[in-house]
């Protein structure tokens, strides 16, 4: 199934190996579902990061497409295995349908995709964007400085993200957007918490919420009632610097789609918010944080939330982000030690594994 625009060609299949991902046959093919002309004559192969993901950075020589249309410097991300079978991962499905079919739409600022295909069958996965970093773009990560401001800017994006898909029928009929959020329940949970929190990576959680049956129970309501929450909207779910960038004019960008999902528009915000700042910048910030997003969602039509019970339901979202980083492993433990950190301290200050604070 091809994820991208209506194609002029169909996709080729899905390639199980870098190197044919970056072989001029298979990228002038994949290239003409958009660029009908094109002919890819000479693949430069740069940056290669490989995690659970494959992310290469690479420069083509073509004909068929002006630079304007089609940059030469690109992007790829897919999932490869060392044998060169392939590797599908769901996560990598739902990032690649993202900016094949709803991107362009939300006009949520985000790479430029010039190719996204998706295999259902095989869930399988490949997105092709323009390399933000040889246009003069910097990506963050999580320990990033970043501003009161900035996190205004990253808001006014999250705002425009839900409200292009508030209540959307259409958008609701998409079962690839089906909400997850209690199946993660169903993997790790108390033990890999309590591992976090017992050592030196949660030793800045405050006592309150360095708790992990605690906050196995909190989280257990917020991700129930988020499966079922009205209004939704189309929420990024992992919304945290690390997933940012910033593009050539320095404005904040939203990147790493691949826990897109249906859900509450609180789990973005209540998690960008208390995950973005240290402690003190966001307690003088966050009241005033939350009220410039909600006045961005205003401004793109829809009935804005009122403030009290947003200030509640933001509780929720931090509840969301402290369970994804209490569950992480296999992240340099600076960055999880940190976001523990704010995140379990945003929880404290806020009571929010309380049932009652919920």
């Amino acid at each position: 199934m091809t994820a991208g625009t209506e194609a002029a060609v169909a996709s080729p299949p899905i390639p199980g190996t870098l190197a044919e991902a970056l072989s001029p046959a298979w990228l002038t093919a994949a290239l003409r579902t958009r660029f009908p002309a094109v002919e890819v004559h000479a693949v430069e192969p740069g940056q290669v990061i490989s995690r659970v993901s494959t992310n290469a950075r690479f420069r083509i020589e073509c004909t068929g497409a002006s630079a304007e249309e089609l940059p030469r410097d690109l992007y790829v991300k897919g999932y490869f295995t060392d044998a060169g079978d392939g590797s599908a991962d769901p996560v990598g499905m739902g990032e690649a349908l993202f900016y094949g079919s709803i991107a362009d739409r939300t006009g949520v600022r985000t790479l430029r995709s010039v190719y996204a295909d998706a295999d259902l069958a095989t869930r399988a996965s490949i997105v092709i964007t323009v390399d933000v970093e040889a246009q003069g773009g910097s990506f963050l990560d999580p320990l990033s400085a970043y501003t009161p401001d900035q996190v205004a800017q990253s808001l006014e994006q999250y705002a425009r993200l839900h409200a292009s898909t508030w209540l959307d029928p259409e958008v609701s009929r998409r079962r690839w957007l089906d909400t997850w959020l209690p199946n993660v329940l169903h993997g790790r949970g108390v033990p890999v918490i309590r591992g976090n929190f017992d050592g030196p990576i949660g030793a800045g959680v405050p006592a309150p919420t360095r708790d992990a049956q605690r906050l196995q129970d909190a989280y257990a309501l917020v991700a129930n009632e988020a499966a079922t929450a009205s209004p939704w909207s189309v929420v990024h779910g992992d919304a945290h610097v690390g997933n940012l960038f910033l593009d050539a004019e320095g404005r904040s960008c939203l990147v790493d789609w691949q826990i897109v999902q249906r859900g509450p528009w609180y789990l973005d915000v209540g998690y960008h918010i208390a995950s973005s700042l240290p402690a003190e910048q966001r307690r003088a910030t966050e009241h005033d944080l939350l009220r410039h997003y909600l006045d961005a969602l205003a401004s793109h039509g829809v009935d804005r939330p009122a403030e009290d019970e947003a200030r509640r339901l933001v509780r929720r979202g931090i509840v969301h982000g402290f369970y994804l980083w209490a569950i992480t492993l296999k992240v340099a433990p600076p960055i999880t030690t940190e976001l523990l950190t704010r995140l379990g301290t945003a929880a404290d200050d806020h009571d929010a594994l309380a049932p009652a604070s919920l």
